[in-house]
């Protein structure tokens, strides 16, 4: 018996659009982080960037459970004194409606140089609309 490792030559990426409309955040950005990361293909390896390309639309439309809404927040820090942030979700919403997602499905990649790679395969858009037409998506339902 082998265990057979792909190459990188070998590896396929696909292109799929998924739809937030009236989506759960953390349910809809676990299913997204794991066609990041290619957990959906027979053939996946730990070490390899194998996933494919997601298009997120209508992120602006996402929902949540719960207070969420107004309890939850966003932590960052400068790195300079007193430089720490907070943001609460209400208010990036309504700034940034984009960078909820993107957040939700960074903290479920891996926290290294493979997890920074497979996040920019992840475009989300907060209307319906996006620019990539031609490299012809799926729909992708969750």
């Amino acid at each position: 018996m082998k265990t057979i490792s792909i190459k990188k030559s070998e590896i396929s990426k696909d292109w799929w659009v998924a739809d937030a409309e009236g989506q759960i955040l953390g349910r809809f950005a676990s299913k997204i982080s794991q066609i990041l990361r290619g957990k959906h293909k027979t053939n996946f390896t730990p070490h390899m960037d194998m996933g494919d390309f997601v298009i997120i639309v209508n992120a602006e439309k996402i929902s949540v459970t719960g207070n969420k809404e107004t309890k939850k927040t966003y932590f960052s820090h400068t790195g300079y004194p007193g430089g720490s942030k907070e943001v609460s979700l209400y208010s990036l919403r309504r700034s940034n409606p984009e960078q909820v997602l993107v957040n939700a499905v960074k903290g479920m990649l891996p926290h290294n140089r493979l997890g920074r790679a497979i996040l920019s395969h992840l475009k989300v858009y907060s209307g319906p609309n996006h620019p990539h037409i031609a490299q012809n998506p799926k729909n992708l339902e969750i």
